[in-house]
């Protein structure tokens, strides 16, 4: 309404040669004179209406925009039950040591209920944490790092509130465990204990959630060092750049038997790389800068997350995420907890230490991570050690970065 108000009442508005002249009775030929009156009420006509069209436009605009924003709003799921339950812990959880860094834990469920998620496997009542991640975002979002946790790592999993209400007891168990028995609290609460790093927020996202956002980028580039062909995750893709769509990317990111050596380690450095590859593909298609393509991105998002209450609006993940665009590739970083198998049982790990510790430190006290590719001749177990010197200050550990393209 004020563009509409600003274009009427200064182009259109009756000049003084016009002040008092009647309608309809003007000098001989003066409407066809190029500054006649009969141009001169043309002219205002025209403005009129352009004014009365870009305030209904601006209007319209501000409608649609309240509905988009209204739309995407409600796709958040709140986890109130969450919040509730961490508020019952908070005088044992950790204090954050480093104002404005930020600490969230990402949670890959690997949930079979609801129609979208049944076709990747029966639902048997129960979910796991497929793939968890620990993100810090450095105070002046100079930085990110992501820090991969085996689903397989031993831990100490506290007591934790079951779905049923009941609570289990604390137990040494695999960390995907935690959400099992207790749900993203748990998992944060097991994360915090394992760390001693306060998470200040939580994500838990499907597979259909991650389909989704990943078709509604178009698809995501990545390099194949050989063919795939695997029936069981849908995949038959040939070696070299290939652009996966949402069924595909989810194939790979989740596949152990045809990729790689089929262990952990290898999926989840897989998944690191596609990450990198998802950043890139952010980043380089202006999808933050333009509507068109950032609408269909954040629908697909906000539909699949369940997010703590202070995340779930569209205004706390803009909060979050606003310095994150301007973060270069090479300053993205992704890395697995240090770690090497279980003493009991070579199918499980556990931590490496004193170097899982150096990098929770570094993480807690928000100080620089740094990251170097393997030189490939690390066996599996050895992924996510330290690459200098035991003794080092600031050691680097075994990683990539959004900025690495694997094909060069």
């Amino acid at each position: 309404m004020i563009v509409g108000a600003h274009v009427c009442g200064t182009e259109g508005d009756v000049s003084d040669d016009d002040a008092g002249t009647p309608p309809g009775r003007h000098e001989p030929g003066a409407g066809a004179s190029a500054s006649g009156d009969g141009l001169r009420r043309r002219r205002r006509r025209r403005l009129g209406w352009t004014g009365v069209g870009v305030a209904a436009l601006a209007v319209a605009a501000v409608g649609a925009g309240w509905a988009v924003y209204t739309k995407l709003n409600g796709n958040i799921t709140a986890d109130e039950a969450a919040a509730a339950e961490l508020a019952r812990y908070e005088k044992e959880r950790p204090t954050a040591l480093v104002r404005g860094a930020q600490n969230v834990l990402v949670i890959g469920s690997d949930t079979r209920s609801g129609d979208a998620n049944a076709r990747y496997g029966r639902d048997d009542g129960t979910e796991r944490s497929d793939t968890t991640i620990l993100l810090h975002l450095s105070a002046g979002r100079d930085s990110a790092t992501a820090v991969s946790l085996p689903r397989d790592l031993m831990v100490d999993v506290p007591g934790c509130r079951r779905p049923d209400g009941q609570r289990s007891q604390p137990v040494f168990a695999q960390f995907n465990y935690a959400y099992e028995v207790g749900g993203s609290a748990c998992s944060v609460r097991t994360v915090e204990k394992l760390t001693g790093i306060r998470v200040d927020h939580h994500v838990v996202v499907d597979f259909q959630g991650f389909e989704k956002m990943v078709d509604a980028l178009d698809g995501v580039e990545v390099c194949l060092r050989e063919p795939v062909d695997d029936e069981a995750a849908r995949l038959e893709l040939p070696a070299g750049r290939v652009t996966l769509d949402g069924e595909q990317a989810l194939g790979y990111v989740r596949a152990r038997k045809s990729l790689g050596d089929g262990s952990d380690t290898d999926r989840m450095e897989r998944q690191q790389h596609f990450l990198g590859a998802l950043v890139n593909k952010v980043q380089s298609n202006d999808v933050l800068l333009n509507p068109v393509k950032l609408y269909p991105v954040l629908d697909a998002a906000t539909s699949s997350l369940t997010t703590d209450p202070d995340l779930a609006s569209l205004r706390g993940l803009y909060d979050l995420v606003r310095g994150l665009r301007d973060i270069p590739t090479e300053r993205v970083q992704f890395l697995t907890v240090p770690r090497e198998s279980y003493a009991g049982d070579a199918n499980r790990d556990q931590l490496v230490e004193p170097d899982a510790e150096k990098l929770f430190t570094r993480l807690r006290t928000d100080e620089p991570v740094a990251v170097a590719a393997g030189t490939g001749s690390q066996a599996p177990d050895d992924a996510g050690k330290p690459t200098g010197s035991g003794d080092s200050p600031e050691p680097t550990f075994s990683g990539n970065t959004a900025a690495e393209d694997i094909c060069e």
